[in-house]
């Protein structure tokens, strides 16, 4: 790796890694662009139907921080009541073959890395 590299990934705020990774890196983000890719155009209780483990407040705070990045489309409609529709923006459509590659692996692999976490409990409770 570079020098140059190095000092763009050591600061916090520049680090492409640490600033974007993380913002989709959470626990609901991935979970909730593939949803919204499937249904292309979703009101927020159907995304909370999809992802029935999630909690309201936990999509609210996902949905706003994947809207800040532009990585989802809110729209409100001016009617009683409120309708609200979240769909992916053309950002977000960019992030899906990389986030394909990722679950893919995950599912290829998801076997062997619980065997694996099971061997490194037993040998830690060993000791």
């Amino acid at each position: 790796m570079s020098e140059k590299n190095l000092k763009i990934f050591g600061a916090a705020e520049n680090c492409p890694v640490r600033n974007v990774v993380d913002r989709i890196g959470d626990k609901w983000s991935v979970l909730v662009l593939m949803v919204l890719e499937e249904g292309e155009v979703l009101r927020f209780n159907e995304i909370c139907g999809y992802i029935n483990t999630i909690s309201q407040k936990m999509l609210t705070v996902t949905l706003k921080t994947l809207e800040a990045d532009g990585l989802v489309k809110r729209t409100v409609y001016p009617q009683i009541p409120p309708k609200v529709e979240y769909q992916l923006t053309p950002r977000g459509k960019t992030l899906l073959p990389h986030l394909h590659g990722l679950v893919n692996w995950a599912q290829n692999n998801m076997i062997d890395i619980k065997e694996s976490r099971e061997i490194f409990e037993s040998a830690i409770n060993k000791n």
